[in-house]
């Protein structure tokens, strides 16, 4: 008796729709991007302004993606790059802040 092989993609960490989702996969990039940006910089006491201001808009980022992602792969990743958003953004504020020195 022939069966038709169907992939399970129900229980996969990266299951994906088959779709394509161009805006939530540049989003869940732009995130990752600026999560990895705002983590490293905020291991520099004088980069508190790069480090807060990418900490930031990665957070409204991801938080954006979060709301319209529809597969599992991209919420795991927008996870990723917001807690990395969220270090860096909360370092960068104890450091110096948005405008520190600035104003």
């Amino acid at each position: 008796m022939a069966q038709a092989l169907r992939p399970n993609t129900v229980g996969g960490l990266f299951a994906t729709d088959g779709k394509p989702h161009p805006l939530q996969d540049t989003l869940l990039a732009v995130t990752l991007v600026l999560g990895i940006t705002s983590f490293v910089t905020a291991m520099f006491h004088s980069l508190h302004l790069l480090s807060s201001w990418t900490g930031l808009v990665g957070i409204l980022t991801g938080a954006y993606g979060q709301w319209i992602s529809e597969t599992t792969r991209e919420r795991f990743g927008l996870i990723i790059g917001l807690g990395a958003s969220a270090v860096g953004f909360f370092l960068g504020m104890a450091h110096g802040g948005l405008f520190g020195g600035v104003f």
